[in-house]
């Protein structure tokens, strides 16, 4: 079975629908709600062994929702947008628990950070809004690197393995590599599909402000601010 792609029906084509009551979407609304729990159980009550398991399933939601999807025809355009933002809310919240927990340094929250807030800024400044753009490959190895890594990394610090503890970092390493290769190929995606949508809207901005120029603009006679003055046959001067 394939982990990339799979559910995927060869030679039908993949339609993204309008329904918003999918099994996908529920799927990856309940990988959002097991973030506060995850955060939670770590900095709460302590349970790092509860917050492994909230981890596996929220990793396992992300590849079933994908594969149901797919095999169902059940991909929604509201699922594009959800899908992805579960994710990085995910990975970002996660790092900020290990690091309040003192599993992590801070250099691995901001390695995180600061390629989405470069691709959040790119993205408003071209839509002003999300760019809908599909997930690259190395964005879904990049996102399994690290779903698998996080669990690993804390069942270490329950379980006290420092060969765990080597596999998980060598895994989060590959990771965050992933992370910024695949954001260097979404800035330039972004650049590539928003700079004809930047160029239209700066383009109609610039008719937009000519026309309402033109319409409180100058009459025959080059004075301003005086539009169609009825004629009444007399010369100026005459009949003050």
């Amino acid at each position: 079975m394939k982990l990339i792609g799979a559910g995927a029906r060869p030679g039908v084509p993949q339609v993204d629908h309008d329904r918003i009551l999918t099994v996908p979407n529920v799927l990856t609304v309940i990988r959002f709600l097991g973030v506060p729990l995850f955060m939670w159980l770590v900095l709460g009550v302590h349970e790092y062994g509860w917050a492994v398991a909230v981890l596996a399933v929220m990793g396992s939601t992300d590849w079933v929702d994908g594969y149901v999807a797919r095999r169902f025809d059940q991909t929604s355009k509201l699922g594009r947008i959800l899908d992805p933002a579960a994710d990085r809310l995910a990975l970002i919240a996660v790092a900020v628990t290990l690091v309040l927990a003192g599993v992590v340094t801070w250099w691995y929250l901001a390695a995180l950070l600061v390629p989405d807030l470069i691709l959040g800024t790119a993205s408003l400044l071209y839509f002003r809004s999300h760019p809908d753009l599909p997930v690259s490959v190395v964005g879904k190895v990049r996102t399994a690197l690290l779903l698998l890594g996080t669990p690993l990394l804390v069942l270490s610090e329950f379980a006290g393995g420092r060969p765990l503890a080597i596999t998980a970092w060598v895994l989060l390493g590959l990771g965050l590599v992933g992370h910024w290769i695949a954001a260097t190929g979404y800035f330039a995606a972004i650049i590539r599909k928003g700079r004809p949508v930047r160029e239209a809207r700066v383009a109609g901005h610039r008719e937009g402000t000519d026309s309402s120029t033109t319409a409180t603009g100058v009459d025959d006679g080059g004075r301003s601010g005086v539009v169609g003055r009825p004629e009444t046959g007399e010369k100026d001067g005459e009949g003050r």
